[in-house]
């Protein structure tokens, strides 16, 4: 068995702890649920030696191969997409395909571009954008666009 640095032992080498935070209300005794806690009451009334979310298990998802259908595609090859809430997964869809097709010029047109991307962030969807290399407009496709020559798809 292998020590760690508080002098506990894992079966599981290779595998670090992770330290315990119960400061949170509903886990001062650091049970997230009920079934949880009831668990940890029965291993105990049977004196079976337990430990409770002490190990981190790295792991890495596979690669899914995904789709995207983009909402409008303008003659000069330009792919809108239109949004009004702009949440994390969009975000990260939209820098994973910039990633992977840069031929591609996507633009978004936001319903209002100075909404925070959360409650807790200063950025917002055109500071995401402009840090991100990608053109945005609010409620409309600006005529520029319209207008501007590019590459059929």
């Amino acid at each position: 068995m292998k020590r760690t640095s508080k002098g506990r032992s894992t079966p599981f080498p290779g595998l670090s702890r992770k330290p315990k935070n119960s400061g949170a209300k509903g886990l001062q005794e650091g049970w997230r649920s009920g079934l949880e806690e009831k668990i940890a009451d029965e291993l105990a009334a049977q004196g079976v030696a337990f430990s409770f979310e002490s190990l981190s298990i790295e792991y890495i998802r596979p690669e899914k191969k995904c789709r995207y259908t983009p909402d409008f595609i303008l003659p000069n090859g330009i792919i809108v997409e239109t949004k009004g809430r702009f949440v994390t997964a969009d975000r990260q869809k939209h820098l994973l395909i910039k990633q992977q097709r840069p031929e591609l010029d996507i633009r978004f047109v936001f319903n209002y571009s100075k909404s925070r991307i959360s409650k807790k962030s200063n950025t917002t969807y055109a500071m995401w954008c402009e840090k991100h290399g990608f053109q945005y407009a609010d409620k409309h496709i600006p005529p520029g666009w319209i207008q501007e020559k590019g590459i059929a798809p």
